[in-house]
């Protein structure tokens, strides 16, 4: 019961400052600041905090349905695992993949407009959070 208790805090709190920070801050962010290039900054240097806290939320996610294996049926730990896997390849793959690509050509703008490979890039790495973040709630589905 402890861990099953453990799994769903943690959950809570991976699943929650995923939505917090992308649904509500990173927006307001764009609607409230006149600068665009600040609020960027500010809301790229919220991803990365977010990409690590996600990092390390499945990391320790994957322990503890590891470590309870026994308080859940094969079928429902393993689509569980499954879940955590596919949501910490989003999180590699836009932390250490495309933002940095991203960051290097607003780099490269300096203070001019952004190259149209900045907006394909971005869209790819917002599907990528969207997918993560529907991934979290049915991770949370999974968990009832």
């Amino acid at each position: 019961m402890l861990l099953v208790r453990a799994r769903r805090c943690l959950l809570t709190l991976w699943a929650g400052s995923l939505w917090t920070v992308g649904y509500l801050v990173a927006p307001t962010l764009f609607a409230t600041l006149a600068d665009r290039v600040q609020a960027g900054t500010v809301a790229a240097s919220m991803f990365r905090s977010e990409a690590w806290l996600s990092i390390g939320c499945a990391l320790m996610m994957l322990g503890l349905l590891q470590w309870g294996a026994h308080e859940l049926d094969a079928g429902r730990r393993r689509t569980s695992l499954l879940i955590v896997l596919a949501m910490l390849l989003c999180t590699l793959l836009v932390h250490f993949g495309l933002r940095p690509m991203m960051a290097a050509l607003r780099e490269a703008a300096g203070s001019g407009p952004l190259p149209t490979r900045f907006g394909m890039l971005h869209g790819v790495s917002s599907a990528l959070y969207l997918i993560q973040s529907l991934l979290a709630g049915a991770l949370i589905w999974k968990q009832q």
